[in-house]
């Protein structure tokens, strides 16, 4: 009884593959990394982060630069300061040294962070589009992570890639339809 219900299961397991395998499929390819650097969206995301902490950076190398300044001037003036004087300079170059190493890390970390959420509202953006050129050119299925290699027929990034930069350029930009990529003729094989 077991025996016959396994045949049974596997038989039309393989009648399923058989129809997959008769019918056309059509397969693309993405380069997300290549839409992560190159999409307009990216460059936007770059310049608000970089415009967000710009008064901290400029902040931070102010509060640099007063530091070596006085570093140079201990050393300049070191002969002819006394023992108690010398130890205040030390000990305020130390607590400045520690200030600075405090807001550089708290900087960074904010940063990080910053960046993290961008990197997620880019990722999101990418996988959105690139599910609605496929819905909108008929694919079955589109690769992206893990592909070693697929011919330039089966790869759509460019198309996904200029769609991205006319949503950047708003409704101004030319409404052209991304390139559609033909059908294989055959069943693909595990090319990509």
């Amino acid at each position: 009884m077991k025996r016959s219900i396994i045949v049974l299961l596997s038989a039309a397991v393989l009648t399923g593959f058989a129809s997959l395998a008769s019918a056309e499929v059509k397969i693309g390819v993405v380069n997300t990394a290549k839409l992560m650097q190159e999409a307009p969206q990216a460059l936007a995301a770059s310049n608000s982060l970089r415009a967000e902490f710009e008064s901290r950076t400029k902040e931070i190398q102010a509060l640099d630069q007063l530091l070596k300044t006085r570093q140079d001037k201990l050393q300049k003036d070191a002969a002819t300061m006394t023992e108690l004087q010398r130890t205040a300079a030390d000990r305020e170059l130390q607590v400045g040294s520690r200030e600075l190493k405090q807001k550089q890390d708290a900087a960074q970390e904010d940063f990080d962070a910053r960046r993290e959420e961008e990197m997620t509202r880019l990722q999101n953006t990418v996988r959105q589009e690139v599910q609605a050129f496929a819905k909108a050119q008929n694919y079955d299925l589109i690769l992206a992570d893990g592909v070693v290699y697929a011919t330039a027929t089966y790869d759509v990034t460019g198309p996904i890639l200029e769609s991205l930069k006319r949503k950047a350029g708003g409704a101004a930009a030319p409404a052209a339809a991304p390139a559609a990529r033909p059908a294989p003729a055959a069943p693909t094989p595990a090319k990509p």
